[in-house]
Order: structure tokens, then C-alpha cells, then sequence
């Protein structure tokens, strides 16, 4: 069986994200860029799959520019096998990713799609559903644990009330949440070995994907700053502030 895993370069959880100065969007210049922290979970489980004798192949692809490469020699150090880039400097929406996800698998055949549950920098949270719905396949989405059982797959999700388990017929689409694994450190060894592994770059075009956007951002703006608290002397006058606020 084959695993297809796809991963997105963002920017680095420990980064504080900056506006444009014209509020277009946020500024990409001169930032740490790192592989979205659901997608690393996602790899790792790929790769603890494979180790467990119950996966052959883990192909890794990225949507994205030419820099994408290095998230994708992060995962191919991680354990993955072979990578795919669709090299392309537009942004591309949950819906197109979809779609591009969709024609990879038809040349690659993955009996589990594996995804992170969302990028940190649109938090969408569509591309699986998206990509389950355009394909026709079973999904268990915001999984925190995955056991392969012969041609099916049985995943423990996270729901508000708890958990809930659901067995799906593979080929099928997985959506990783934060406590399915902790991922590991690529050792130096590994990240040598992951420069010689095969990584096919291709465009959009060679899908016959239509990328176009389907919504325009007007503005982009920080989050108001948080006003200082003040202090109070006795419950009197607390009760009196919270009634002048319109809380109490």
C-alpha cells in the first residue's frame, strides 16, 4: 500500500506574523518558513505506518515556489521515499489543492491520503473534505489515532463530546490532529540520505488544473491590542465597573 501525504510550507509557528504595510496581506520577506506543524504529523504517521510493516511507499507533495523543495527534503528526511513539487508562485486555494490532490493520486494510487487538518497560516480546514467529497472517498477527519486493519482503516477522532471511531474501506482520506503523534527530528544521517532520494517537479498546467482564485482579500489587519486590565479595591466597585461595562 501507498501513502500520499501532502505538506505545505508556512511560516514558522515560533514567528510572529507582520502586515503589509498597504494591508494586502501578510509579509512573506525574510521569514523563517517551515513545514505546517499538522503536516509534520501527518509524515510521521506515515512513516510509523510504514516502519510497522503496514504501508510500502510514502510519496510527499507540496503545492507551492520553487522553495517548497526544502519542506519536501524535510519530510523525504523524515522517512518519506519520493516527493512531488507542483512549483507554482500563485496562491492557491483549499478548492484547487483539492483538485491538483485528486490527479496526483489518479498516477499515484495511495491507498491512504493523509493530510494535516489545516495550514496554521489560513486556518481553512477544507482541502480533506474537499478532496474526500471531489473523489468519492471515506474520511475520518481530526484523527488521534490510526490502526490499518487489512483493507480497511480504523481512526479515533476527536469530536466535541469526545472521541468517536469510525472504520473506513481504503482507499481513504485521513486529517491529522495535534495529539494523533509528536513528530520526530530528522537525524543528520537521514537528512543526507533524503538529498538523494527522487523529488519530480511539475506545474499546474500539467494537470490541467484551473488555479484561478475564487475569493479576493480586501484588507488584511492586526488584531486590536489588548487594552491594559485595571485594579480595584474591593467587590463594590468591581460589581459597580462590570455594570457600567454592561456585563453584570
Amino acid at each position: 500500500m501507498k501513502a500520499l501525504v501532502p505538506v505545505k510550507r508556512v511560516i514558522d509557528y515560533n514567528v510572529k506574523p507582520r502586515v503589509k504595510a498597504d494591508g494586502s496581506g501578510v509579509d512573506l520577506a525574510n521569514v523563517k518558513m517551515s513545514m505546517n506543524p499538522f503536516d509534520e504529523i501527518a509524515v510521521e504517521e506515515a512513516v510509523r505506518l510504514k516502519e510497522a510493516g503496514q504501508i510500502d511507499e510514502i510519496v510527499v507533495v507540496s503545492i507551492g515556489p520553487a522553495k517548497a523543495q526544502e519542506t519536501l527534503r524535510a519530510a523525504l528526511a523524515m522517512g518519506a521515499d519520493s516527493a512531488l513539487l507542483i512549483e507554482t508562485e500563485e496562491a492557491i486555494e483549499p478548492l484547487a489543492v483539492a483538485k491538483m490532490l485528486k490527479a496526483v493520486s489518479g498516477e499515484v494510487e495511495p491507498g491512504l491520503i493523509i493530510l494535516g487538518k489545516q495550514a496554521i497560516d489560513d486556518d481553512s480546514n477544507q482541502t480533506g473534505q474537499m478532496l474526500a467529497g471531489l473523489m468519492n472517498l471515506p474520511q475520518g477527519t481530526f484523527a488521534s489515532k490510526v490502526e490499518l486493519e487489512g483493507d480497511h482503516v480504523r481512526v479515533t477522532r476527536e469530536v466535541d463530546g469526545g472521541l468517536e471511531t469510525v472504520r473506513l474501506s481504503t482507499p481513504a482520506i485521513i486529517t491529522t490532529d495535534l495529539r494523533l503523534n509528536e513528530p520526530r527530528y530528522a537525524s543528520l544521517p537521514n537528512i543526507m540520505k533524503a538529498k538523494k532520494k527522487p523529488l519530480e517537479i511539475k506545474t499546474p498546467a500539467d494537470y490541467g488544473v484551473d488555479i484561478a482564485p475564487r475569493l479576493k482579500t480586501l484588507n488584511v489587519s492586526e488584531p486590536p491590542v489588548r487594552q491594559a486590565g485595571v485594579k480595584v479595591a474591593d467587590v463594590d466597585e468591581l460589581i459597580a465597573r462590570l455594570k457600567a461595562m454592561g456585563v453584570a
